[in-house]
């Protein structure tokens, strides 16, 4: 063999012998979307690992065509169900299959191939009814829903905002919460009950729009599972409303902070996202992981951050990156704050896409006014992300672990340049951490954890209620959408055709 010719073989027999490493019978296959009877999303979803023959995971993305969804049905009229499914690339050695019905499907068909193998585990034949996320056809038995979507038993952060509860009785607080955060100017918030699984809510506040992320949450549920009769009221702006040192008022909130006893749920930016995704959002959690096609090798070595003027730290964050341009780049989007520091801080940046975050090797989480809701979607990406210290926190939080899922920075920031130089000497740690982060994420943050959380809060949070659960004057019931779906299965509450709500 001459030396040209094993130059050839090192630079094109090689690569064909690292792609035909890959063993699919070894795939790992896991998620809530292999159960589509029993679950029911937006977008039905599951993962895919691939393996070597040694029974490693693969760590990189095999090339294209690698793994293929066929996901089909039929319709009440024995017609080709319309569904939408997408196989996205991590570019990490894993995939996810995720997949939308439109309409309600029968002798429903899911096979996945990997390479010319049909993996078993991935493949479905289900008579039906497969139903799509606008039936509403509630499964009657709550313990067995959470059974199917693999829900956990128990949330640390749901027993922890609970404790303080023991017993709510309503009649006693109620008018006395609602006059201390009745101020139209200061506060808004809506009180809801859901009575029979229908959804009652009345709003207070000047800015109530945001009543369409928990109304959209609590429908859906209703749609998929009959939901215990409870009452309790919805905080609607970013700031927590109860303080740990003023009367205990049980309110629900987006955020949670260390000073405050508000009892906590997923965001109102993840909910939609989750509820949204292959929807009306063009950013969730599971499309992040997907639209990124920079390798870590290549990605360029720098903190990536865009962001408006919520916080001065933001600002901050501007002088230390023009001391170190080699290791940062970071622009404010938006003035509206700071405005009379527009010169010195600006011009506004324009906004880019997110996937295109991960261009970089580093991310940055900054508070804004509170905590920043694009943390699990920073740690569904593949860069590592540093977190700015902070009383804010989210749901999930509880899970993260520092120097495991992230890198914590000071407050003020005042480390952060020698914590990204020690990111750039520690490569691999840096990428471990990386990789732990997205992990975490698909354990705690996807749409099903979602749907679980909001659904274990409220059986914990219904068994606390010894008041009577009632519709009061001056609630208006919120209504499902006008959509026509026949529930079939004898485990379902069959609602008349039409689910418009009354009273």
């Amino acid at each position: 063999m001459d030396f040209i010719q094993f130059i050839f073989l090192i630079f094109f027999y090689i690569p064909l012998y690292v792609a035909i490493d890959i063993d699919p019978s070894k795939t790992l296959v896991w998620g809530p979307g292999l159960n589509p009877q029993k679950v029911v999303m937006r977008a039905r979803y599951f993962f895919l690992q691939l393996r070597d023959y040694q029974e490693r995971n693969i760590t990189k993305s095999p090339g294209k065509n690698i793994v293929f969804a066929s996901i089909k049905g039929r319709n009440k009229n024995n017609q080709a169900c319309r569904i939408w499914a997408q196989t996205l690339d991590c570019d990490d050695g894993s995939f996810i299959v995720r997949y939308r019905v439109y309409e309600t499907c029968y002798n429903f068909e899911m096979s996945v191939r990997v390479k010319d193998l049909v993996l078993t585990s991935a493949s479905k034949s289900e008579k039906g009814p497969i139903y799509e996320e606008e039936c509403n056809c509630p499964h009657p038995s709550l313990e067995s829903w959470m059974t199917n979507y693999e829900c956990p038993e128990s949330y640390s952060q749901i027993e922890e905002d609970l404790k303080i509860f023991p017993e709510v009785d309503f009649d006693k607080i109620r008018a006395d919460l609602i006059k201390t955060y009745h101020k139209p100017h200061s506060y808004s918030f809506c009180h809801y009950v859901i009575k029979n699984n229908k959804i009652y809510r009345k709003c207070y506040g000047q800015h109530v729009g945001f009543n369409i992320f928990s109304d959209s949450i609590l429908l859906s549920l209703s749609r998929k599972v009959h939901l215990p009769d409870s009452e309790f009221f919805m905080n609607l702006g970013d700031w927590p409303l109860v303080p740990k040192n003023n009367q205990l008022y049980p309110i629900f909130s987006w955020c949670g902070s260390d000073d405050t006893n508000d009892i906590v749920l997923p965001t109102y930016d993840l909910t939609e996202s989750s509820l949204e995704n292959m929807g009306r959002v063009m950013l969730d959690v599971l499309s992040v992981q997907g639209n990124i096609k920079t390798p870590w090798e290549k990605k360029i070595e720098k903190v990536f951050w865009r962001g408006r003027d919520s916080r001065r730290e933001r600002l901050d964050l501007i002088d230390i990156a023009r001391e170190n341009p080699e290791l940062f780049n970071v622009s404010i989007t938006n003035f509206f704050f700071f405005k009379n520091e527009m010169e010195k801080y600006g011009p506004g940046e324009r906004h880019i896409s997110f996937f295109d975050f991960f261009k970089y090797k580093y991310q940055l989480n900054i508070d804004g006014t509170v905590a920043a809701y694009r943390q699990p979607y920073l740690l569904a990406g593949d860069s590592l992300v540093f977190k700015q210290t902070s009383k804010y926190y989210e749901f999930f939080y509880h899970h993260l672990i520092p120097h495991e899922h992230y890198v914590p920075v000071n407050h003020n920031l005042s480390d952060l340049v020698e914590k990204v130089k020690w990111a750039k000497a520690n490569d691999d740690i840096a990428r471990k951490i990386a990789k732990n982060g997205r992990e975490l994420i698909r354990q705690v943050a996807l749409p099903r954890d979602v749907l679980c959380y909001y659904v274990s809060l409220l059986k914990e949070w219904s068994q606390r209620m010894i008041s009577d659960i009632k519709v009061l004057d001056g609630m208006e019931p919120v209504g499902q959408p006008n959509h026509v779906c026949d529930c079939h299965s004898d485990e379902v509450v069959k609602p008349s055709l039409s689910s418009k709500t009354e009273l």
